[in-house]
């Protein structure tokens, strides 16, 4: 039987069904449960948990609805990918409401247009400076994403992130302690995040994830290859092999031939990249395919974005912690 930490209040006046469906996302949010990870039945939880079938029902309904989960006939229900911290629409009608209030007490309170304007530009400069102020270290399971994301950040953020691996934590040689003393946050996707936070938590640093999106010129590069096509897909953890095989089942490319493993037997990887007419890569085994392929075959980097929401929710994240030092 497979168990989550789940605690239901019957005294609570929130329906059961959102306790179990916030809980469930909190633990996806923290990195306790991670992509891929098989749920309990909806039998299993309600008994585990004291309560009826229906209401496990609905709030695994609501979930695969929102993409957190997916169900796979006869094999069970999956974590499909992080949760989003952000809604675009959703936000900006809230934004909006923001302005149009302090518009209105600045009006109300003799300040004109061209004074308020002028108002929120300093606070936003104000803002930018304290971002640019603060620096970071971007943890990842391979150098290889580690630096792709981290030159993300930069990009999006203007702060400076130091890749540094899960590895790197563990070893915790003289390099990454200095690296960790110097730096004021350590940002992680959402499936390390308790891992990173266990590595750190001598050092008393802030831990946030945040989510990743395939990169769609990739997709749309599998697409083009005709039916037919054996492809061979080679990464380095389960979890990135659940995140992908469902990335390509979002894009229609579920009953593309394709054989997916995390092997690092030599033999094996050897034998699977010769069956294959194209090889598809994560970043972190990219060498190891070409090694043993010596570019003989077409390799795809199967490449991950960082989600632009889950980086707008971190911005204003890095500012609570500015303003709390």
């Amino acid at each position: 039987m497979i168990y989550i930490q789940i605690s239901i209040d019957k005294g609570n006046k929130v329906p059961l069904y959102l306790q179990v469906k916030k809980q469930i996302m909190d633990l996806i949010k923290d990195g306790a449960l991670k992509v891929g990870f098989k749920m309990p039945t909806e039998r299993e939880l309600s008994e585990n948990l004291q309560i009826s079938r229906n209401t496990v029902s609905m709030a695994y309904r609501e979930l695969e609805g929102e993409g957190v989960l997916k169900s796979y006939q006869g094999r069970g229900t999956f974590v499909a990918e992080e949760v989003k911290l952000w809604k675009d629409e959703d936000i900006k009608e809230k934004i909006n409401k923001f302005v149009d209030l302090a518009f209105e007490e600045a009006i109300e309170s003799g300040i004109d247009a061209e004074e308020f304007i002028e108002m929120v530009t300093e606070r936003i400069e104000e803002k930018r400076k304290l971002i640019d102020e603060i620096s970071g270290l971007y943890v990842e399971c391979n150098i290889e994403q580690s630096r792709i994301f981290a030159k993300q950040l930069k990009e999006r953020t203007n702060i400076d992130f130091k890749p540094v691996t899960v590895n790197d934590l563990r070893s915790m040689e003289k390099e990454t302690e200095e690296l960790l003393e110097k730096c004021q946050i350590i940002i992680t996707t959402f499936n390390h995040v308790n891992e990173v936070r266990r590595f750190t938590r001598n050092y008393n640093k802030k831990v946030l994830g945040v989510a990743i999106t395939p990169n769609l010129e990739t997709i749309v590069r599998i697409a083009r290859f005709p039916i037919g096509t054996k492809f061979a897909f080679v990464c380095i953890s389960e979890e990135f092999k659940f995140k992908v095989r469902d990335a390509l089942e979002k894009a229609g490319l579920s009953n593309i031939n394709i054989e997916y493993t995390n092997s690092v037997d030599k033999e094996e990887l050897a034998r699977i990249i010769k069956n294959s007419n194209v090889i598809i890569a994560s970043p972190g085994r990219y060498n190891d395919v070409y090694e043993l392929d010596y570019g003989k075959k077409e390799i795809i980097d199967f490449l991950y974005n960082l989600d632009d929401g889950s980086v707008k929710a971190l911005k204003s994240k890095l500012l609570e912690i500015k303003y709390s030092k």
